[in-house]
């Protein structure tokens, strides 16, 4: 039997203008902004962790419509870097918290969970962070689906789920797209009490919520919950995202201490401490000037 791949690739790839409908503060370091409106007929929702790359436009609607077709490729963002700064989009990478199709009131709508970090008022957020505390109805984004990390076919019936804050939609994503009769264990790791968001899983899946010290690097406390929590019996498949040591560490402590085939562990470093994603210089200029 041929091993399944690590990741499973979307339908299209295109590019899906969308719209703001509405933004949502859920605890101290979570907004949810809900898109819909536009081309979201071409969306296809997947399930599991599906992960898209998001265009806002932090330089207005300018830059939106100057976006290539493939600029999530190499070529496509080449040309997207020659947008000029001031104009150019911010690109980040997020995960499809929930989609609702249209129902006789509405039309389908996509949840997408921030992690705020810093502050818009006084100026030390990220832009991406700045962007959800402060968008408003009716702002166009523009979305590229990237698909899924966590691939099915490696095993949905035994689960172990592990990750940081940043990894949290994707974990309730797997959790909500898991067969009923799913048994494991997810660990994930927040800030705060208020940020462990509840979220829907299987009966037989035990969620453990980590609350890190203040002067903790982030990772570290659920990747020792993973190496002291009992496993299911083999073969499960793990999962682990979050900051970029988190996921390395886990793989090679399952893999190598634990004995689980790495064929069966899927990952994916999300960020790493200390170095952000980089801000165009007129967004930084500007923060700093509000600051």
């Amino acid at each position: 039997m041929a091993l399944a791949s690590r990741l499973v690739k979307p339908e299209t790839q295109g590019l899906v203008h969308l719209t703001v409908l509405r933004r949502e503060r859920l605890s101290p370091h979570w907004m949810r902004v809900t898109l819909g409106g536009g081309e979201i007929a071409d969306f296809r929702p997947m399930g599991y962790d599906q992960w898209f790359r998001i265009f806002l436009p932090l330089g207005g609607d300018e830059g939106l419509d100057r976006l290539p077709a493939k600029a999530n490729k190499l070529f496509g963002y080449l040309k997207y870097l020659r947008i000029p700064d001031g104009v150019r989009p911010v690109m980040r990478n997020y995960t499809v918290r929930a989609f609702r199709p249209a129902t006789d009131d509405r039309g389908p709508e996509l949840d997408v969970d921030f992690v705020l970090h810093g502050s818009a008022e006084d100026g030390t957020a990220g832009p991406a962070s700045r962007w959800a505390e402060t968008c408003e109805p009716g702002e166009s984004v523009v979305l590229i689906d990237e698909g899924l990390a966590f691939n099915p076919a490696r095993g949905t019936d035994r689960v172990v789920l592990v990750a940081d804050e940043t990894g949290l939609p994707a974990i309730a994503g797997v959790c909500a797209s898991l067969p009923s009769h799913a048994t494991g264990v997810a660990i994930v790791e927040v800030p705060s009490a208020e940020d462990a968001l509840e979220f829907a899983h299987p009966a037989g899946v035990t969620v453990r919520w980590i609350v890190r010290d203040h002067d903790a690097k982030p990772g570290t406390l659920a990747l020792q919950a993973l190496r002291d929590a009992p496993l299911p019996d083999a073969p499960f498949h793990a999962y682990v995202v979050g900051e970029q040591a988190l996921p390395t560490d886990a793989r090679r402590h399952l893999v190598g201490e634990r004995g689980v085939s790495k064929d069966l562990v899927s990952f994916c470093g999300y960020w790493r401490v200390g170095a952000a994603s980089p801000t165009p210089k007129s967004q930084a200029a500007a923060a700093e000037a509000n600051a």
